[in-house]
């Protein structure tokens, strides 16, 4: 982070400072954390307030690991030395909006004093795995900065922009929504110069009132890029595509499937799309030049053919930015899964395969999910094990009914449904014609769990999946911790300090 003093912190934030601040109002910050034990010598610490803890609580604990700021929505005493009075902080009315203040003014200065390109990614999913892919691409070429795990709201973009630097070339943000206009308020905060949109799923249809509001929400990204920016488009997804209407940015597509490109704008591809026999995604990656597209082959580490679509991001990304395209395709063939619980494989001793795919859910992900474990099962026995898909609002039930037809018409040769939230996806399997021990029904994780300490067997292939909130995600974990000889080798990914959680639960 680029150092800042406690004056200025004051200034940025439209903040008071405590009596024990102004009197050391050069006192430099040079990190900033909202968790405690984060907390390093020469740290800002946040004191978020939430619903389940007020970080105010944690404002002693902050100063005895190294803390010589807080960021504060009122005044904490000094319980170590009460005769000091206040601890030395800024006081401003919303700790999270402050940060916000101060991590625009910390693009600012870097950008005044470096070549700093910002790039933005949303979309309903893949942004974390396109975040990882363009990390790894651009790491190889210049200091790169990108989120942790799936840092991507209103206190996880201003965190990673904290951990920046004048040095940092490339600032990936991830951008996330739970209701119109936040992304561009996090757009407003860190101005992207590139954007990417992923594409729109129904996934939180219910908080956002319908799939064109999502649409809308995840257009904002385009809309806040200026005329000297790129708009990365999927053209494989209608929504998107018809967000090129709103931007005034240049335009870059991106399609799996040839999709028509309206104005024969430039365009990446892949085509003689493939799967590998472990489910890796195979293809021809075709990138536009001044010269006309050049052809590189790519064949990555992740599992499932609808990581192509991140894959291509990523790649059109990285060649906005003049990284040549060899390197691309290789630094593609070469990335693994960096985030935890996105398609993440571990081979246990027994001969059984846990696919933990269980981070979030919708239902074009859940499509996406199944085809691979049908893919990958030919000729092994399948277990999809699935909890409630979160906000579909009115289309839950129906959306949950299809599902479970898509796992019968897939032959996948056992479905485990968890909680009564994804009961309408039990049924519809039934419904479909799927009964007896080829469709389970249990009501908690905890009687699931002993449905697969009894029923799995060597050579199975299991596939967990639902939204983060259903938790299934642990099970997969605990499942696939019994016995392995190849675990994963996914970093653990901490959560996104959201605004109702000192700890942190993502931000969607």
């Amino acid at each position: 982070m680029i150092e800042l003093s406690a004056a200025e912190i004051a200034a940025i934030t439209k903040g008071q400072l405590t009596p024990a601040a102004a009197a050391r109002q050069t006192q430099i910050v040079s990190s900033v954390t909202v968790d405690s034990r984060d907390v390093q010598a020469g740290s800002l610490f946040v004191a978020k307030p939430g619903a389940n803890a007020d970080g105010h609580q944690f404002v002693p604990q902050a100063f005895r690991e190294g803390a010589v700021l807080a960021l504060l929505e009122h005044p904490v005493t000094n319980e170590d030395l009460p005769s000091a009075g206040e601890y030395p902080a800024v006081v401003v009315d919303d700790v999270v909006l402050a940060m916000g203040r101060l991590a625009s003014a910390v693009v600012e200065r870097l950008r005044a004093h470096s070549p700093l390109t910002v790039i933005g990614i949303t979309g309903s999913a893949g942004k974390t795995t396109t975040k990882d892919l363009l990390a790894g691409i651009l790491r190889e070429h210049a200091p790169t900065v990108a989120p942790i795990g799936s840092y991507n709201g209103e206190v996880g973009v201003p965190l990673t922009v904290f951990s920046a630097d004048y040095d940092t070339r490339y600032l990936i943000i991830e951008m996330g929504a739970t209701k119109i206009g936040h992304i561009t308020y996090l757009a407003d905060m860190v101005a992207p110069d590139i954007g990417v949109v992923l594409g729109v799923g129904s996934a939180h249809a219910g908080e956002f009132g319908g799939v064109e509001n999502i649409a809308r929400a995840k257009s904002e990204l385009l809309r806040s890029l200026p005329e000297t920016g790129t708009a990365i488009i999927n053209a494989d997804d209608a929504r998107v595509l018809a967000m090129e209407t709103v931007t005034i940015a240049s335009k870059l597509y991106f399609t799996s499937d040839n999709s028509h490109v309206p104005g024969g704008g430039p365009v990446v591809r892949a085509t003689s799309v493939a799967t590998t026999p472990g489910g890796h995604p195979s293809f021809t990656l075709g990138l536009p030049g001044p010269d006309g597209s050049a052809e590189y082959q790519v064949t990555s580490r992740l599992i499932g053919t609808h990581q192509i679509t991140n894959l291509l991001a990523a790649a059109s990304i990285a060649g906005t930015l003049g990284i040549p395209g060899s390197a691309i395709a290789d630094a593609l063939s070469r990335s693994e899964a960096q985030s935890r619980w996105r398609m993440e494989r571990t081979e246990r001793a027994d001969g059984v395969t846990v696919i933990n795919d269980a981070y979030n859910a919708n239902p074009d992900s859940m499509r996406a999910a199944l085809r691979t474990l049908a893919e990958l099962g030919r000729g092994r026995r399948t277990w999809a094990v699935l909890g409630e898909m979160l906000e579909l609002g009115d289309e839950s039930i129906t959306e949950h009914d299809a599902v479970g037809r898509v796992v019968v018409r897939l032959n996948i040769t056992k479905l485990l449904v968890i909680g009564m939230g994804a009961r309408a996806l039990y049924n519809g399997a039934v419904l479909e014609g799927s009964w007896g021990d080829e469709v389970l029904f249990a009501e908690d994780v905890a009687a699931a769990e002993e449905i697969l300490a009894a029923a799995l067997e060597p050579g199975d292939l299991v596939l967990f999946k639902s939204s983060n909130g259903a938790g299934l995600r642990f099970l997969g974990d605990r499942i696939a911790l019994s016995s392995t000889v190849a675990p994963s080798t996914a970093t653990p990914e901490p959560s996104e300090p959201g605004p109702t959680d000192l700890q942190g639960g993502p931000q969607l």
